[in-house]
Order: structure tokens, then C-alpha cells, then sequence
């Protein structure tokens, strides 16, 4: 037993040198189409890092998501017409799979800057002109795509915000009467209502009075516009109620206001050209918007369809004598053009 011991190295080393042999013999390149395997089986295992890494992304806060609806805030100003626009941004977006809060009537231009630059919105609805003289502070200018292309750079250095495609109706701001009002005082012009305001009550927004494209742009253009007494009414439809009920003989109003033709008022002439062009566009966080990227194009299709006949037409439905809803005034709107698809 211990010589049969002793000698099983010997067999071994035997054995294997015999292994050895056949693995290095001319049959062994018959096997060489197998190696094809694990060049794929190389492959396949890049693909779970490629998972890692574009399962960490969402994980990341700053990584842009691409082609997934997530949840957005739409604000707006109080008055009317912004209502409508927003509420018509915020169904476009919930169309396209968004899950939106809405934050409607903030307040006037500062209060709804404020959201947006802080992050308490994503986007709501602004005017180019607002955004140029008011917001920026730049001077007047008359030419809408040099507006445009001005508050759109502007927004984008000062507050990370940006603008997308502008509608084509202008809500400039305006002055209207009563016609009989305006028979019995003879105006017709910002110039003739300029040298009598002194008998007449003013009623509107109280930024009206401080604005740059308020009360003291037009004194210091026209001269004179120094009214009896004025009424801080805000800009929804109470300031036409207090016209039409002798309250106040002059209101601020805005270019597209249903209440201009359905109430026939005298819309008075900007005879010096002083107010600008006034086009309404979604602001937008561009943190959002890179989040979101497919915001742009579902906003910017609503652009054209938004004229000065259509949207005083809306802006009536609402404040005129039907008084629906501004959202069902959108929604209405939205799929009769066919721009909602659910």
C-alpha cells in the first residue's frame, strides 16, 4: 500500500502532461467559432451600467428629464383675459400628460414677477411691452420683434427666465367712456381728454397710476392729465360696472376688453402713438424648461390662434352678460380648434 502510495504523483503529472497535449493538438482550432460568445457576452454586460447610470439620473436634481410629463404650476394676473390664457396653458399641458397646479390671480405685474423669479410658479402668461418698460425698465419702442427679441434676452440674463412664441393680438393699454360721456366733454383723443381731466374721475389698476406706461408716461407726453379724483378699481370688470354706473367718467382698459364693443364705449385715440405694442406670451423658468423641454411646443401652438377679434370675443364671454367660467371659456375654445386631443 505505501509503494502504491509513493507512485500516484508520477501518474498524475503523467495525466495531466496528456491533458495538456490533446488541448495543444491540430483539433483545437475546430472549436474557434465559440470564441464569438464571449465577445457578445462582453457586450452584454456594458448594458447594466448603462442602467445605473441612466437610472441615477432622475435621482440627480439638475439632470434634465426628457419626454416625461411631470408637474407644473401655472400662474396668473387678475384680471380677465389672463384667466382665459392661463387656464388655456394649463389644459394644454394637462393634455399633453402634465400634472398642473394652478395659481390664478396673483395680483398685478410685480406680485406675479415675484413668483415666477422666486419659483412659486413655473410660467404664466405676460406682455411683451409690460416685460419691456416695466419689468426691465427699458425705454419705449414700437417695433414688436425688437420688443420681443429685447425682453426675451433681458429675462434670460437678469432672472433664468425666457419667453416662447408671442400671440399676434395686441392688449395695449387704452382709455374709454361712455359715448355719451365723451359727446359732452368733446373728446375723441388722449389730447382732448389730456387739457379736461380736471373735470373727470379716473377709475383702474392702481399700478396705473405709477407705472411708467400709467398715469406719469402719459402726463409727461401729453401734458396735463391731471384728473379731479381718481379710483383704484383694479383691472376686472368692476372698473366698467362704476363707468357705466356714472361712478367714473374715464377708465383704464385694455385693447382686447369684451366690455369696449359689447357695452359700446368710445375707445379714445392714442393720437401721439404713446403706448407700444402689447403681445401676450408664456414666461417660462428656464430650469423648468430644460426639465420640461416639450413645454415649448405645447404652448406654442396656441400662438396663432389667439387674434384682437378672438380674444375680445373670450374676454366677453366672461365679463359680458353670459358670464361663464374663463376655464370653460378655454376649454370651449381649445376644442373647437381642435388643439385638445383627449
Amino acid at each position: 500500500m505505501f509503494t502504491q502510495f509513493k507512485k500516484s504523483p508520477v501518474l498524475s503529472i503523467l495525466l495531466a502532461a496528456t491533458i495538456l497535449l490533446a488541448a495543444c493538438s491540430p483539433a483545437a482550432p475546430a472549436a474557434a467559432p465559440a470564441t464569438a460568445a464571449p465577445t457578445a457576452m462582453m457586450q452584454a454586460t456594458v448594458a447594466p451600467t448603462a442602467v445605473m447610470q441612466a437610472t441615477a439620473m432622475p435621482a440627480t436634481a439638475s439632470a434634465p428629464v426628457t419626454g416625461m410629463p411631470g408637474s407644473v404650476t401655472v400662474g396668473s394676473k387678475d384680471f380677465t383675459e389672463e384667466f382665459i390664457v392661463a387656464e388655456m396653458y394649463a389644459q394644454l399641458l394637462e393634455n399633453a400628460g402634465f400634472t398642473v397646479t394652478r395659481k390664478l390671480n396673483l395680483g398685478g405685474t410685480p406680485i406675479a414677477q415675484a413668483a415666477i423669479v422666486k419659483g412659486d410658479i413655473d410660467l404664466y402668461p405676460e406682455y411683451t411691452s409690460t416685460g419691456l418698460l416695466t419689468v426691465l425698465k427699458l425705454p419705449s419702442m414700437q417695433d414688436p420683434m425688437q420688443i420681443f427679441s429685447t425682453v426675451k434676452s433681458g429675462y434670460e440674463q437678469q432672472f433664468k427666465l425666457t419667453w416662447l412664441t408671442a400671440s399676434p393680438f395686441n392688449d395695449t393699454q387704452a382709455l374709454a367712456m361712455t359715448q355719451a360721456t365723451a359727446d359732452k366733454y368733446g373728446i375723441k383723443t388722449y389730447s382732448d381728454l389730456a387739457t379736461k381731466a380736471d373735470q373727470l374721475v379716473l377709475g383702474g389698476p392702481a399700478e396705473f397710476l405709477s407705472r411708467e406706461d400709467g398715469l406719469p408716461g402719459l402726463q409727461k407726453a401729453y401734458g396735463g392729465f391731471q384728473f379731479k379724483d381718481t379710483k383704484q378699481l383694479g383691472t376686472g370688470s368692476l372698473r366698467y360696472q362704476a363707468l357705466l354706473d356714472g361712478q367714473i367718467d374715464v377708465v383704464v382698459a385694455f385693447g382686447t376688453d369684451g366690455q369696449i364693443n359689447g357695452d359700446h364705449l368710445a375707445l379714445l385715440q392714442d393720437d401721439k402713438s404713446f403706448y407700444p405694442i402689447y403681445n401676450i406670451a408664456p414666461v417660462v423658468r428656464m430650469d423648468t424648461l430644460q426639465k420640461y423641454p416639450q413645454i415649448a411646443a405645447v404652448l406654442n401652438k396656441l400662438a396663432p390662434y389667439l387674434t384682437d377679434a378672438v380674444m375680445s370675443g373670450l374676454n366677453w364671454q366672461v365679463d359680458g352678460r353670459a358670464k361663464l367660467e374663463p376655464a370653460a371659456v378655454a376649454k370651449a375654445f381649445l376644442q373647437q380648434n381642435g388643439l385638445l386631443t383627449k
